[in-house]
């Protein structure tokens, strides 16, 4: 399989659930030109040659409301479902930010196990939804994908190969610092936002996600990647298994910018304000460990560029990016295929994308 066919249409290799797209709405189109002045990596480049730098496998750009820009890989089409890792997290986010807004899930400073009293007894005992929110949950756990022994290894493997069990996984993690204290990326902690959320609202993710689809005029049926089947009891990789078009991965972006759409309000504008700026100054732009980015920080599951949550990131490992510029009322959705065996390869990569993607933003403003 080629690196593009591992993303594209991804629910070939694993249990998954089709969330229906019943109402169509597709984008209004106004076609723009795009000269982006991208400098990163030691050079500047224009937009074509960052594409294939990068291994892009779609590029859209939405301004206010509007399609403005969209090219595809050659083996990529606009209805592809594409994986998005862990970019799946944001959605995460603004689904909890729904059940937050309904008062379905009244107090993010609950602890989880109010929720989910299965995980009395193990690192999430003290853990409230807030710190797992932020990834300050404090869980011993690192977040090694290389090391095929490593709990990572272990967590992703249950999901690609239909073992079942994450939950049941979630429930060993062990304590390691006090909560609250210090930030760790953690997949884990996103799993245990996703149980919370499911128990406060009775909505599994990709029911929940069904109700989003339809507000929101998604173009195409959204794939939820299961840990099993959904009839056995598969549980949804509420961390890093959403796969969707390119377009609808700009609507979930869209909806971070003022939680409209059609005239309705799907998001509190509250919860955007608050996903999108980092709580402690540990979580601010520049403060995460350098061997995660330099360039962003960390609120509710999005990556902040500022202090003020005005523009933020999901992020997908191996490439896959939504870039929301709320001022500008700009989404700029990435997909890749990069290679990941190579550390520094993919760390500049990332780096870069990071660079690239506000400036793409910026020149598709200016191109009106």
């Amino acid at each position: 399989m080629s690196e593009v066919e591992s993303f594209r249409e991804p629910q070939r290799g694993f249990h998954h659930v089709e969330v229906p797209a019943p109402d169509p709405r597709p984008w209004p189109r106004a076609p723009r030109s795009l000269a982006p002045r991208i400098v990163g990596a030691g050079r500047e480049m224009g937009l074509d040659e960052f594409l294939e730098v990068t291994a892009t496998t779609s590029l859209v750009v939405v301004v206010d409301g509007v399609l403005v820009h969209e090219q595809y890989a050659d083996a990529v089409a606009p209805q592809d479902r594409l994986l998005g890792n862990s970019a799946t997290k944001s959605a995460l986010a603004l689904l909890t930010g729904i059940a937050v807004g309904r008062r379905s899930l009244p107090d993010i400073d609950a602890h989880v196990c109010d929720y989910v009293p299965e995980l009395l007894g193990s690192g999430y005992d003290r853990v409230t939804v807030r710190h797992v929110l932020t990834m300050t949950s404090g869980v011993d756990w690192v977040e090694d994908y290389h090391d095929p022994r490593s709990s990572a290894s272990q967590l992703i493997g249950r999901w690609r190969e239909g073992r079942g069990g994450l939950r049941d996984l979630l429930g060993t993690i062990p304590g390691g610092h006090p909560p609250g204290t210090r930030y760790a990326y953690c997949s884990p902690d996103s799993m245990v936002l996703d149980w919370v959320r499911e128990r406060a609202t009775g909505q599994p993710f990709a029911d929940a996600l069904g109700d989003l689809w339809r507000l929101v005029g998604a173009e195409q049926p959204g794939v939820v990647g299961m840990d099993a089947p959904a009839d056995q009891g598969g549980i949804a990789m509420a961390a890093a298994a959403l796969a969707v078009s390119a377009r609808d991965w700009a609507r979930i972006g869209f909806l971070q910018v003022d939680g409209r759409r059609d005239g309705s309000q799907v998001v509190g504008s509250d919860w955007l304000v608050a996903s999108g700026r980092p709580e402690r100054s540990f979580l601010s732009p520049g403060r995460l460990p350098s061997t995660i980015t330099t360039h962003a920080g960390f609120g509710y599951h999005w990556w902040p560029l500022d202090d003020n949550g005005a523009r933020v990131m999901a992020d997908g490992m191996r490439g896959q990016f939504v870039y929301v510029d709320r001022p500008r009322r700009t989404v700029v959705v990435k997909t890749s295929a990069w290679a990941y065996d190579d550390s520094w390869f993919d760390r500049q990569c990332r780096d870069l994308c990071y660079l690239a993607l506000p400036a793409i933003a910026e020149a598709a403003v200016s191109a009106t």
